[in-house]
């Protein structure tokens, strides 16, 4: 599940943990605590770029490679526009973050296919028609509404969004206009890739891949006494606790385990 999103400034909320045991702690705290911790780890709230097309899902910003740099922005009636960007290091694209939820669509893979759906704020989907008109006032998803991500071959990190799932040779991109917001009006209609079809997706750490395997790989680390003697069957010294943790850490656990189990049963009879 999306929870909601917080911006650059927002104090994170904290929960109160109440525990008489620290060493062996119920489920429910457990649950609360770890709770607690994705609240405050300031990696769940820090944006990164998509590496890979494989990368994009949940929350993202589509960067547009405007002069001054703007992202994919829609307002409540499904206007698309070119948004500014306020939240950068130095004026680098690369590094933006949303200051407005505008600025922000929910990446999704279309079922069965390669392309993607985005998402807007008030819940409708991002399209490109026939003529390479954008809008964002669709509540399904059609072929109009998927984007194909195409890696740029010259610079890492950014991409090229095919309109209608891949099926049209036309493109997102952008065009100098004095008249549209920050003088940049966005189209669906470029017959080829070029600088001006190149966006960078930035997305939230938690939803990339290989942050979220990491996390869950230190989530699996993590295991009480309690819970190691449960799987032995028998009290447990410190160092056997050691050893068993170790052992989840490099993934020989179930070879450990059954180490501790054979000692156990050494020292019973011994």
């Amino acid at each position: 599940m999306v929870k909601p999103l917080t911006f650059k400034g927002d104090k994170p909320k904290k929960r109160k943990v109440r525990t008489t045991d620290s060493e062996n702690p119920t489920p429910k705290t457990r649950k609360t605590t770890e709770a607690a911790d994705e609240d405050t780890n300031p990696e769940d709230q820090s944006w990164v770029s998509a590496d890979a097309a494989s990368d994009i899902a949940g929350p993202v910003v589509l960067v547009l490679p405007s002069d001054d740099p703007t992202c994919i922005a829609s307002d409540a009636n499904g206007q698309v526009f070119a948004s500014k960007l306020e939240n950068l290091v130095e004026g680098d694209p690369s590094t933006a973050e949303p200051h407005d939820v505008r600025q922000v669509w929910v990446a999704s893979r279309v079922a069965g296919t390669e392309g993607f759906s985005f998402k807007g704020h008030h819940g409708k989907y991002l399209t490109s028609d026939s003529h390479g008109l954008l809008s964002a006032t669709a509540s399904a998803v059609s072929h109009y509404e998927s984007f194909l991500a195409i890696p740029s071959p010259e610079v890492s990190g950014t991409f090229s969004l095919q309109t209608h799932g891949g099926d049209a040779e036309s493109f997102l991109c952008i065009k100098e206009n004095s008249k549209a917001a920050a003088g940049v009006e966005i189209r669906g209609d470029a017959s080829t890739i070029s600088f001006e079809t190149t966006m960078r997706v930035r997305m939230q750490a938690k939803f990339k891949p290989r942050i979220r395997a990491s996390k869950e790989s230190k989530a699996y680390e993590k295991i009480s006494k309690k819970e190691l003697e449960g799987i032995v069957g028998r009290g447990l010294d410190e160092d056997e606790v050691r050893k068993l943790r170790r052992g989840r850490k490099e993934g020989n656990f179930h070879e450990v385990l059954l180490d501790v189990k054979v000692k156990g049963k050494h020292d019973k009879f011994a």
